[in-house]
């Protein structure tokens, strides 16, 4: 800590949503996990991503790895020998309703399963983890932050970099008015790094024995099975994935929603597309929101921004073909400085301000003033948000222990989930659209056609509804 202290109310809203130890609403109650005992934790999803939240999740020294679900046993095979005590299943269904002893749940399956078995897992009174982005569609990130509240669960996104220290050196920055008031902001990335823009569905191909296809179909619709649909390469495909938006915003985009306390935007935009299609994402894209003025909501003694009302803000997001050709330069920044060292020029943000400029790479490092010479006699401001001991792991383990709440709980991550897939919308809408968006109704006044896109028909077993 530095010199200012956290208020009482500061902390309060920073603890609200995913208070541990607490019983479920519901028909199943959560099991209380006593500080010195391990918390029996299950995985669904446990190859490439969900295979490194496993390990980091058993590395806390306060999980005992319970059991382990994939539809793909190639693909999981290493996590299953390495954890050979733990049940081995394949339908996750089948693996929460046998396994009562399960305490908590790390979901690292493709996006559109995440909201179907977290849900499920939450129904039945198990703390939860999920990967990036939160869910697959805004009526998912809505049901699931509900959820958390009727459970009063412990929840947690997989944007690791919110429990970082970078982010939260930026925010200090940013609201010890060192840049003055934000009205732009810029944030980009090089994904898709994986086939986007293929007009066509893929040719069936015979399903390999170790895979589950339908299972891994989950609530989507049905298609014959191809090897170019997974592992990974699923995130270009509307049916499973969020495309590049989905798979980085929620890193990257993360200190400005923080640090600027986003909300809903008032309009959503698509400026430029390059390879957009009906089966794939953009192989390159920016997107314009505009979001409102709005009151900073924190309340910390001594801090500039205390109570201040913020002027309305134009972020702009840029993709793939579009992050490398088309993001300007702020004026008077050399343009090596902005590209050329944050993240090797693959992912970062920058901010204009009433007074000067900073940018901060893709999980909040690197914060800087630019030009970067102004960081010469410059003093990063006290610290005043809470800095984690640990890993995110730890975090939401210790959580699930009795201490404070994950940062990035459902009641963060949902809301911050709904603004990037808001930028999905704009593209299924196409150039030049603006869309208004009612946050209250859930829904583009004016474009029905995106309602299949807000909340999508689920395949029977795979339902997402309270």
């Amino acid at each position: 800590m530095g010199k200012r202290g956290i208020t009482r109310r500061f902390f309060i809203l920073s603890s609200a949503a995913g208070l541990a130890g607490c019983t479920t609403l519901g028909s199943r109650r959560a099991r209380y996990v006593s500080p010195n005992e391990k918390v029996n934790v299950a995985g669904i999803g446990v190859g490439g991503m969900g295979a490194g939240d496993i390990n980091g999740t058993h590395k806390t020294g306060q999980a005992n790895i319970v059991a382990l679900c994939d539809v793909d046993e190639r693909r999981a095979a290493q996590t299953f020998s390495r954890f050979p005590e733990a049940r081995v299943f394949k339908d996750y269904r089948r693996m929460l309703e046998e396994m009562k002893e399960i305490d908590a749940v790390v979901v690292s399956t493709p996006d559109h399963v995440h909201a179907p078995a977290a849900l499920h897992a939450m129904q039945l009174g198990k703390h939860v983890r999920v990967q990036k982005p939160l869910t697959w569609s805004i009526h998912e990130a809505r049901t699931l932050r509900h959820a958390a509240h009727k459970y009063r669960l412990v929840t947690a996104m997989g944007n690791q970099g919110h429990a970082g220290g970078g982010t939260r050196g930026f925010c200090e920055l940013l609201w010890n008015d060192c840049i003055g008031d934000v009205t732009e902001a810029h944030v980009w990335t090089d994904r898709p790094i994986w086939p986007q823009g293929i007009a066509e569905p893929l040719p069936a191909q015979e399903v390999p024995n170790e895979v589950e296809w339908d299972l891994w179909l989950g609530p989507a619709p049905v298609r014959p099975f191809n090897e170019g649909y997974l592992p990974f390469r699923w995130r270009g495909w509307w049916d499973f994935g969020c495309g590049a938006l989905g798979d980085m915003a929620c890193h990257i985009m993360d200190p400005a929603n923080w640090a600027l306390q986003l909300g809903s935007p008032t309009s959503v935009e698509v400026v430029k597309m390059e390879g957009y299609t009906a089966q794939c994402a953009p192989t390159g894209c920016i997107v314009k929101y505009e979001f409102p003025a709005r009151k900073f909501q924190e309340d910390i003694k001594g801090l500039p921004w205390s109570g201040r009302k913020l002027p309305p803000l134009t972020l702009y997001w840029y993709e793939g073909s579009c992050s490398e050709n088309d993001l300007p330069h702020p004026q008077g920044v050399p343009e090596d400085e902005v590209l050329g060292d944050i993240d090797n020029g693959k992912n970062g943000s920058y901010f204009v301000g009433t007074k000067g400029v900073a940018s901060t790479g893709p999980y909040g490092g690197d914060t800087r003033l630019l030009p970067a010479a102004l960081m010469d006699d410059f003093t990063m401001p006290d610290e005043v948000i809470p800095r984690i001991e640990g890993s995110n792991y730890d975090e939401w383990i210790g959580a699930i222990k009795g201490g404070p709440a994950p940062g990035s709980n459902f009641d963060y991550a949902g809301p911050f989930t709904e603004v990037v897939l808001l930028g999905n919308l704009a593209m299924h809408s196409g150039v030049g659209v603006p869309l208004s968006w009612d946050a209250k109704n859930m829904r583009v006044p004016g474009h029905p056609e995106l309602d299949p896109w807000i909340r999508r028909t689920y395949r029977p077993g795979f339902e997402v509804a309270l």
